[in-house]
């Protein structure tokens, strides 16, 4: 058999076939994105979110035209523990056990450009969803994945975790840590089997990315404009970051394909973080 038979025959159609997995802010976004495509790809989905109206209709979608125990919605507020463990006492009841969860929900808060301005209030707001939530989502998908002796725990993380001055404070210093937290919690759990990674994206036209202006002006026009500067800003040019893009690397690290990859952070930026674009102007 050549090699290029190999390659093809071990890559399966379905990459989470038989698996369960819980996604945190699934209902819209990029959550939205990796619910649709772990369905498409074989594992029973559960999607978390405090948008039940979004939830319910993104439920009935996946449903549709397959099997209706296959995905589930159920309310959460990842800042609130007791809804984070009711979440995964659900999904195991539900479908007998938890093999992945994807910490997605996040909050970018609104932009400050002066420290002395910025509230107190919203800083800790930002930080309670992205740090807090996906904390409340290791700890407790850990009591299920430990005597299981297996599971893959993704996280959501940016390029903000990176790399300073790309957002507001509260939403880069969150991003930090959420990368921290993914390090030390892998290097605990990497003990009992269980995988922890995170992913880190390059700026997506998101309700995410979109959050700071008045909903009446997120028009189609604002939309362009976001995506017309993040594409004058990225590095890799010709190609549109998409939440597509982003739930493809989410699926490879959930997936058996990446078995022996824990405490990474994978870059969906296109080379931003590793270009110094200071030298732009020698080009």
């Amino acid at each position: 058999m050549s090699t290029e038979n190999i390659q093809h025959s071990s890559l399966p159609t379905q990459r989470l076939l038989g698996k369960v997995a819980l996604i945190t802010g699934g209902a819209t976004g990029i959550g939205e994105s990796i619910a649709r495509l772990f369905h498409k790809h074989g594992a029973k989905v559960c999607i978390v979110d405090v948008q039940d109206d979004l939830g319910d209709k993104l439920l009935k979608t996946l449903v549709a035209n397959s099997d209706a125990e296959s995905a589930c919605f159920i309310h959460g507020d990842v800042t609130l523990e007791d809804d984070i463990s009711n979440a995964v006492d659900f999904t195991v009841k539900r479908f007998g056990t938890l093999d992945i969860l994807i910490n997605n929900a996040g909050l970018s808060g609104a932009p400050c450009p002066d420290i002395r301005n910025n509230s107190l209030s919203e800083f800790e707001t930002v930080f309670n969803v992205n740090v807090k939530g996906a904390f409340l989502g290791m700890k407790h998908a850990a009591r299920v994945m430990i005597p299981a002796k297996k599971g893959s725990i993704v996280s959501l993380c940016s390029v903000g975790g990176v790399v300073g001055g790309v957002g507001p404070h509260a939403y880069v210093g969150s991003k930090h840590a959420v990368l921290g937290l993914t390090r030390s919690v892998a290097a605990e759990l990497g003990q009992h089997g269980i995988r922890v990674n995170c992913v880190s994206p390059y700026a997506v036209a998101t309700n995410l990315a979109l959050a700071h202006l008045p909903e009446d002006e997120r028009t189609e026009g604002v939309v362009a404009g976001f995506r017309s500067f993040a594409a004058a800003n990225a590095n890799l040019k010709g190609v549109e970051l998409t939440v597509d893009d982003v739930a493809n690397a989410v699926l490879f690290l959930a997936s058996d394909e990446s078995r022996y990859v824990s405490g990474d952070n994978l870059m969906v930026d296109g080379g931003f973080t590793c270009t110094n674009h200071s030298f732009k102007v020698f080009r």
